[in-house]
């Protein structure tokens, strides 16, 4: 007699037997929506990083949106203006004329030498000394095709327009001494002497030694490699690195006390105040036009370097003076004395303990002007 099992199937168990196949959607999106989808993407990436990376425009000075001009200006050749100011004895009775050349993110006021003049110098040597901002800084006009050797001819009009003869002094500070260097290049026969105080020095200058340069290099904050990185490969990325809220930027823009040596940091506090106006007047027509360039052109492609210039007074009848101070954090001290070394007609001065301001520091702009002028 057959006997039957029974079995028990669960109610979950007979749903799953009887449920249909899910069929696979048959949805796909058409080629020509996809491509155009992507091509919008693209386009709306490519828009957004352009005006990310795009400059504001200038705020020029006397212009509608622009500050007042308030100081002396001459007008150049090519339609820009000029700020500058005078200082010392007047400049008719003047024995010795100067034109300062200011630093990153400086002006015609401010750190120059002839702020930290000694009265007496000036009157007993007869000194006249003529500061003014270079392009975009300060109440000067931006110049958008700025190279080494425009500035050049700036000083050369400058000093032409001021009646300051045919040859005259100039003294630069910080990135005001690579355009000492370009006048040394371009104008030597304008010169009656040099001094180029705490210069920056370009890493990718030929003549400087690999192992010097690469050691100097990685001694800066680690913020500072990333933006003279950008500055020298990619400058059309410059305004973004330096104004972005991602990464930290160039410690000259957005940390200055971070590199200061300890003397820099006591004499930057006896000028607080000052430093705050100075600073806020050197950058009112924007940033882009001012340390922004600064940086592509101090640090980008130089179509010559310092090393391989030659002596401008053959006959001695002026002289050429580096000043550097050797706990200098923003400058390593150890380029400029290879480059002292290899320029044999540079006459060379360290200071022991001075960091990059060391002008302000007392006596030395009066020991920096008496050696330009022969020791008097």
């Amino acid at each position: 007699m057959a006997t039957g099992v029974n079995r028990k199937i669960s109610a979950a168990s007979a749903r799953a037997h009887t449920r249909r196949p899910k069929k696979p959607s048959s949805f796909q999106l058409p080629s020509g929506i996809l491509r155009t989808t992507l091509a919008v993407l693209f386009i709306g990436f490519v828009a957004w990083a352009y005006q990310v990376i795009r400059p504001l425009p200038s705020k020029i000075c006397g212009s509608p949106d622009g500050p007042p001009v308030t100081a002396e200006r001459i007008k150049l050749r090519d339609g820009r203006h000029l700020a500058y100011k005078e200082h010392g004895v007047p400049k008719d009775a003047a024995k010795y004329k100067i034109i300062f050349v200011h630093g990153f993110g400086g002006c015609r006021h401010g750190f120059g030498v002839a702020e930290n003049l000694s009265p007496d110098v000036v009157e007993d040597l007869g000194i006249y000394i003529v500061s003014f901002d270079r392009p975009g800084y300060g109440e000067s006009d931006p110049d958008p095709n700025r190279t080494q050797k425009s500035i050049v001819f700036d000083i050369e009009e400058l000093a032409d327009q001021l009646g300051l003869g045919s040859k005259f002094y100039v003294v630069g500070l910080s990135m005001g001494g690579q355009a000492v260097w370009n006048c040394l290049k371009y104008i030597p026969h304008r010169l009656s002497g040099a001094a180029l105080l705490a210069p920056v020095v370009n890493y990718w200058w030929s003549g400087l030694p690999a192992n010097l340069t690469t050691e100097a290099y990685y001694q800066q904050r680690l913020r500072d490699q990333w933006a003279l990185r950008v500055a020298h490969y990619t400058p059309w990325l410059t305004y973004w690195w330096n104004t972005q809220k991602w990464f930290p930027v160039c410690s000259a823009i957005g940390d200055i006390f971070g590199v200061l040596s300890h003397q820099d940091k006591q004499l930057i506090s006896n000028i607080a105040s000052k430093r705050e106006n100075y600073a806020a007047h050197a950058r009112q027509q924007g940033e882009f036009e001012t340390v922004h360039r600064d940086l592509n052109i101090g640090f980008g492609s130089w179509e010559y370097s310092p090393l391989d210039l030659e002596n401008p007074f053959p006959s001695n009848e002026g002289s050429v003076h580096l000043w550097h101070g050797d706990d200098d954090l923003l400058v390593p001290v150890t380029l400029q004395r290879h480059i002292a070394q290899n320029l044999p007609w540079i006459h060379y001065h360290e200071l022991p303990g001075s960091g990059h301001i060391f002008p302000l520091a007392d006596g030395v702009s009066d020991a920096i002007v008496k050696s330009l002028l022969g020791g008097k």
